[in-house]
């Protein structure tokens, strides 16, 4: 193990897509008018969630992530031990337990249903048929989370919801392409490796189109100018989540949840 943990343990929770998801409860707070003392604490409840789904995710896979030789992999190269990840998995839930709880009871309790859907994707999940909803569940549960947050007796539009259960279903799909291969060899089989895999980038595609159409037309009818424009720049993320590699379609799916909140922010 290294002397020098930090950055290693850094990089095995998953930073950049912990911090676009948190980024992105930001600005569904803005959009929504949530004060700042309950957006800071929306923000800290959701990056610390995150930081939890993250090391628990290298942690269960660190032995299927060694036999692929993923050099990329804190845990499974030995820079970082299995006892530090484990503290840092429950200071970092200790945490987000607290936060969470702060932004209200409803809040609080979805956003932790939330981060256990993640954990049982972590668990096993991931290997069933029903890989995709854990994701749909925690990015369709966002909008609720920041609007019970804002008001405990006040839901988010269906809408809203459903454009959140869309881009989660498509960033599942988008975020296991790059494994597809070494999924097969350790016996991973979610919802994409059944699918023939020229199926997967074209109905990712669709699924991000149809999620911003739902935010155009829900959250103003009729649109104005700058939604269409904003529509058209997602046709494009959708081409480019299709026609990357690694884990640019995955980022270019985060890009388009940030192009749907503008679409709430314009509406």
């Amino acid at each position: 193990m290294t002397t020098r943990p930090t950055l290693p343990l850094l990089r095995a929770a998953h930073p950049v897509p912990a911090f676009a998801v948190t980024m992105l409860t930001v600005l569904l707070a803005a959009s929504m008018g949530v004060g700042t003392r309950t957006t800071v604490t929306l923000f800290v409840a959701v990056f610390s969630g995150q930081l939890v789904v993250g090391w628990t995710n290298d942690l269960v896979d660190r032995e299927r992530d060694r036999r692929v030789g993923r050099r990329d992999k804190p845990l499974a190269t030995g820079q970082i031990s299995v006892g530090l990840v484990r503290s840092a998995i429950g200071a970092a839930g200790a945490v987000c337990v607290l936060t969470s709880l702060l932004c209200g009871p409803a809040a609080g309790l979805l956003h932790l249903l939330a981060v256990g859907a993640a954990l049982a994707y972590n668990a096993g999940l991931k290997s069933t048929v029903f890989s995709w909803l854990p994701y749909s569940l925690a990015f369709g549960a966002l909008p609720a989370v920041v609007g019970l947050a804002r008001d405990p007796a006040a839901l988010p539009p269906w809408w809203m919801v459903s454009v959140g259960a869309l881009l989660g279903f498509a960033a599942h799909l988008l975020n296991v392409m790059p494994d597809l291969a070494d999924d097969a060899a350790t016996g991973v089989r979610g919802l994409p490796h059944r699918l023939a895999p020229t199926t997967v980038p074209p109905l990712a595609a669709l699924t991000l189109v149809a999620a911003t159409v739902v935010a155009v037309f829900g959250s103003r009818t009729p649109p104005t100018a700058a939604q269409w424009v904003l529509l058209a720049v997602v046709l494009v993320l959708a081409v480019a989540a299709t026609r990357t590699t690694g884990k640019t379609p995955f980022y270019a799916a985060i890009a388009i949840a940030g192009v749907n909140v503008v679409v709430l922010l314009l509406g």
